[in-house]
């Protein structure tokens, strides 16, 4: 197990953050405000090794991607490029996603060890430089936990939540965070029961849609948890262009409905990001950079 870092002793690869710094009150606490942090998980806090499953359309012969070659050729799959000849299959069980799934695991197999395969990806990219694994809002997700800051992981996976708590949960165990997030929600949004919470009984919504239901889903829930406060803020961060435009989309209506509050999305790319406020009838950059100049941690705060 990797043991946790002190005051004088930083593992080479991980933050220079110690246990024993004061933690930040939100900017606005003292006024009844409260910052929430959204994150997808996939490219945008780790990077994780999960394939994804196309097909060959005469032979099925099988074709693993990896996410960040996924999000680079999904639209051109069956269509045009290398993969004209290959398609995907959308069956839960066996298709192209069955990886980003729970499994029914037989009681002997959980008896043994055997883990779902969130989890299991989770420990693998652990075993690896944590340079590898860290993606562009790791340092935001280890700000927010740190912080106590209530955290929402918005992901397009199928997995049950307990599940995403899992895998997250290894990440502490293994001393990359000083304890379990501060969970606000959790939408797995492919998750069949999910979809169902969110309003999409016939399984026709895209996952951009239903991350969109997630993030209203969940400010609603903040201000029923901590209570109406015009000083509440609010933040996503996503690495997919075409969901952040949909997130950038409810936000603003979120702002419509709540002006007082402030709204935030992340944009997160390979090697840098931007970071805009969404205003009743523009966005306003506040930060555009590359990954090695961040200027500052608090994504909300």
């Amino acid at each position: 197990m990797k043991r946790k870092s002190t005051k004088n002793d930083i593992l080479p690869g991980q933050l220079s953050f110690q246990f024993d710094v004061p933690r930040e009150s939100d900017r606005n606490f003292h006024l009844g405000g409260r910052s929430f942090y959204f994150f997808d998980f996939d490219d945008n806090v780790a990077f994780l090794s999960t394939p994804i499953i196309i097909f060959n359309k005469k032979t099925n012969a099988e074709i693993a991607l990896s996410s960040g070659e996924f999000a680079h050729e999904n639209k051109n799959i069956g269509i045009s490029g290398r993969f004209a000849d290959y398609y995907m299959d959308f069956n839960d069980a066996n298709g192209s996603f069955r990886h980003f799934r729970d499994k029914d695991l037989h009681p002997l197999e959980v008896k043994a060890g055997k883990k779902q395969g969130f989890v299991e990806d989770v420990l693998k990219a652990l075993k690896e430089l944590d340079t590898h694994w860290k993606a562009p809002s790791w340092e935001y997700f280890y700000h927010a936990t740190y912080n106590h800051r209530p955290v929402s992981l918005i992901t397009a996976r199928g997995h049950h939540p307990s599940t995403i708590i899992e895998g997250v949960d290894q990440m502490v165990r293994a001393g990359y965070l000083p304890h379990t997030p501060n969970y606000h929600s959790i939408y797995p949004v492919s998750n069949p029961e999910v979809r169902k919470d969110l309003g999409d009984i016939h399984f026709k919504q895209s996952v951009a849609e239903l991350k969109k239901h997630a993030i209203r889903a969940s400010v609603e829930k903040a201000i029923e948890q901590y209570g109406y406060s015009p000083f509440h803020r609010f933040g996503m961060s996503d690495d997919d262009h075409k969901n952040v435009e949909l997130i950038t989309e409810e936000m603003r209506d979120l702002k419509r409905k709540y002006p007082e509050m402030s709204f935030f999305v992340i944009e997160t790319f390979k090697d840098s990001f931007s970071k805009r406020e969404v205003l009743l009838h523009e966005t306003r950059e506040i930060i555009s950079a590359k990954e090695s100049t961040k200027p500052q941690l608090s994504l909300f705060d």
